[in-house]
């Protein structure tokens, strides 16, 4: 505590922000999206509502449907892009990451194909607008706007 007090008026280092780019993708049908609850066993945001993303190995494009098969099952002929967005930049000061999200909307006809795998406990269809009533990863709202007019 008498440390704390001495840094007082003192300007302290930012440690930088690690650059990471993911994807974020929305699956849509009949007017409502799918949102998915992380899981504890991912790396961040534990619990938190988010749609499907993870981390870009390939291009953001390629990554979009090779994430949504390893998280809903759905493959290449279930999903019909809709939108792609412009790259959301979102900073976690408490995670020391600066995120580049890229952002995806895919229409889906049959919600039944659907099977989450280990990354999410839930999924939710819920109205676009309603995304305000859930614990979201940073900037949900933010990253949806960019593909969907709320």
């Amino acid at each position: 505590m008498l440390h704390e007090e001495k840094l007082k008026g003192v300007r302290q280092i930012n440690k930088p922000l690690q650059e990471k780019r993911v994807v974020t993708c929305f699956l849509e049908s009949e007017n409502k999206i799918l949102i998915l609850q992380r899981s504890e066993q991912v790396g961040s945001y534990q619990g938190r509502w988010a749609g499907v993303s993870g981390y870009v190995d390939k291009t953001a494009d390629e990554q979009a449907l090779v994430e949504i098969e390893e998280e809903t099952s759905l493959c290449g002929k279930d999903l019909e892009l809709t939108k792609r967005g412009k790259p959301l930049l979102i900073k976690d000061k408490k995670l020391s990451v600066k995120w580049v999200v890229h952002p995806y909307l895919f229409h889906i006809t049959d919600r039944k194909k659907i099977k989450i795998d280990w990354e999410h406990k839930r999924m939710k269809w819920i109205e676009p607008k309603d995304i305000d009533d859930y614990q979201t990863v940073p900037n949900l709202k933010e990253t949806l706007e960019r593909v969907y007019k709320i």
